[in-house]
């Protein structure tokens, strides 16, 4: 056995090393996963911050959030139509982004979809604009509505 050793060390060493370079590639991939995974979600909560914020500047936007709003006797307004919108393909990137696993899980993105769009007017807005969205990404959201 010792023999054996002596005479192939330099092959133990070299298969050693391979295999703590696997290990420490490894390593370092999942350490980029996590930084990367945190590094997406400051990028969403920034651009969250800017559509959000669109809102605190514009006072025509504040029925937006008025749950008595009957959009039968006050429609929709163009304004209104389009931050919904902007809401709505923000909600759409968080979605695929947790589906591919690119961001730490928001595990309060079911139950703000469904506050959100228990309003009259991003309701009325979701409804129209639901045909133009992704089939898993429609499923989600109605699922959010319907969950509980």
């Amino acid at each position: 056995m010792d023999g054996w050793i002596l005479e192939n060390w330099f092959t133990m060493l070299s298969a050693l090393g391979v295999i703590g370079g696997l290990f420490f590639t490894a390593f370092s991939l999942r350490s980029e996963t996590k930084t990367r995974r945190i590094a997406n979600l400051l990028t969403i909560t920034a651009n969250h911050r800017e559509v959000w914020k669109e809102f605190s500047r514009n006072p025509r936007l504040q029925r937006v959030l008025n749950a008595s709003i009957n959009t039968m006797e006050h429609p929709v307004t163009p304004q209104e139509q389009v931050f919904v919108s902007l809401v709505l393909l923000h909600t759409s990137s968080v979605y695929y982004a947790m589906k591919d696993e690119l961001v730490v899980k928001l595990e309060g993105l079911r139950r703000d979809v469904s506050q959100f769009l228990s309003l009259p007017i991003p309701r009325a807005i979701w409804e129209k604009s639901k045909l133009l969205q992704n089939e898993d990404f429609v499923a989600f959201v109605e699922s959010c509505l319907n969950w509980k």
